[in-house]
């Protein structure tokens, strides 16, 4: 795979396809992130003297345009980290596109609008993604790969313009590539994941992946209550993925069988209701045994018991891989087992990998130093996917 050093860039339009999918709370950047780590490739190609064009997408918008998804402060954010103007482009492949391509000098830097209000960048049909693609592909001369986040989707600025124009990978993806090999192909031992988030049935694929090669896997947030009531253990009104019981009895008597360890809480705190992420109102929670969840109540993180003993076993691992938080971590009242794992990992001399999504999201928002960790990724499920061992469309489209 080329990568954006091996390209000759000056005075040619290069497209520079970012993850710049940012949280947005109206038109305010919540985590910026994401633009922050689409700086290096961008201002590398400004250096040397490129006409670049970004583009990206941002949340879901049904293929058409939709104000609550512009990328507006995305290009205002960009130009204040560059300490440049960003020309902001209308539309994604119009008039307004083709006339900020047109009027940029070298050094200059268009970002055009967001590529989810074109139907064809996310359809499932070739002819129409393809369709899509020669317009992008009209802008530009050569396509820089770097949006990492989205490189498990088959969409056509990710899949189709690659195979359209000149094509190399950017300094975040050709990063993300190098710490994702740490973790499957020469991995320092002992190897301890940390998996959380909502939904067990996301995290399948990986689990299934990862009892070949992790030492211990501990389970947090929402979907350690599936796995506790395949012990048979009561979970209260706790988030629960029933059809997903005999996958999980399956997981945990293979790990039994081939030695991985399977660390599931011992504590939880429960409240009777949802938490209210706006107002942040105090909840009440209980701590109580994860064993002995009481009827009416739900659990919202892990316990302090199961904080000290995560962090135990983090403690003398050599490479840990953390996806998911353990609890509502948004709400302050459930915040500390992500924080507790989050600051494990910053006391352990271990290559610690923070694996996107909300753990990402997590480490900023809980104040930590993101210099601290080894390595923080901005992609989550195309992570997950890397670990599962799936072929991921916008790295295969990058090959030569």
């Amino acid at each position: 795979m080329k990568t954006i050093d091996d390209l000759q860039v000056g005075g040619k339009r290069v497209f520079v396809r970012a993850d710049l999918n940012v949280p947005l709370d109206g038109g305010t950047i919540t985590d910026d992130g994401r633009i922050r780590a689409a700086v290096p490739t961008i201002a590398g190609l400004v250096k040397s003297g490129a006409k670049v064009i970004v583009a990206s997408h941002l949340g879901r918008p049904k293929g058409a345009p939709d104000p609550r998804f512009s990328l507006a402060p995305v290009a205002r954010r960009l130009g204040e980290l560059l300490g440049k103007e960003v020309v902001f482009a209308t539309d994604t492949v119009g008039d307004g596109a083709r006339q900020a391509v047109a009027g940029l000098g070298d050094g200059d830097v268009a970002l055009l609008e967001n590529l989810r209000f074109n139907a064809g960048e996310t359809s499932k049909d070739d002819a129409e993604r393809g369709a899509f693609a020669d317009q992008l592909a009209a802008l530009a001369d050569v396509y820089v790969g770097d949006g990492f986040g989205a490189v498990h989707r088959k969409h056509a600025s990710v899949y189709d313009l690659p195979a359209r124009l000149p094509h190399a990978a950017g300094h975040l993806i050709a990063s993300e590539l190098n710490v994702l090999k740490q973790l499957t192909d020469d991995v320092k031992r002992p190897y301890a994941v940390v998996l959380g988030g909502a939904k067990v049935s996301d995290k399948l694929g990986v689990i299934d992946h990862l009892l070949e090669r992790a030492d211990r896997i501990l389970i947090g947030g929402g979907m350690a209550y599936t796995f506790l009531k395949a012990q048979g253990h009561e979970i209260g009104n706790s988030l629960l993925q029933e059809d997903q019981i005999p996958a999980v009895q399956e997981y945990l008597a293979r790990a039994k069988e081939r030695g991985v360890e399977f660390v599931l809480p011992v504590d939880v705190l429960v409240a009777g209701e949802f938490p209210d992420l706006k107002t942040k109102a105090p909840a009440h929670p209980q701590t109580v045994s994860a064993a002995e969840m009481p009827a009416g109540q739900m659990g919202l993180d892990i316990g302090p018991a199961t904080c000290e003993l995560y962090a135990s076993k983090l403690a003398d691992a050599a490479t840990v891989f953390w996806n998911g938080p353990m609890g509502v971590f948004e709400h302050p009242d459930f915040a500390a087992g992500t924080k507790a794992v989050a600051q494990a990992l910053v006391e352990s001399p271990a290559f610690t990998v923070v694996g996107g999504g909300d753990s990402a999201a997590a480490v900023r928002i809980l104040g930590f130093d993101e210099n601290a960790f080894g390595h923080i990724s901005t992609g989550g499920g195309a992570s997950l996917e890397y670990l599962e061992g799936k072929t991921l469309p916008g790295l295969a489209a990058l090959e030569d």
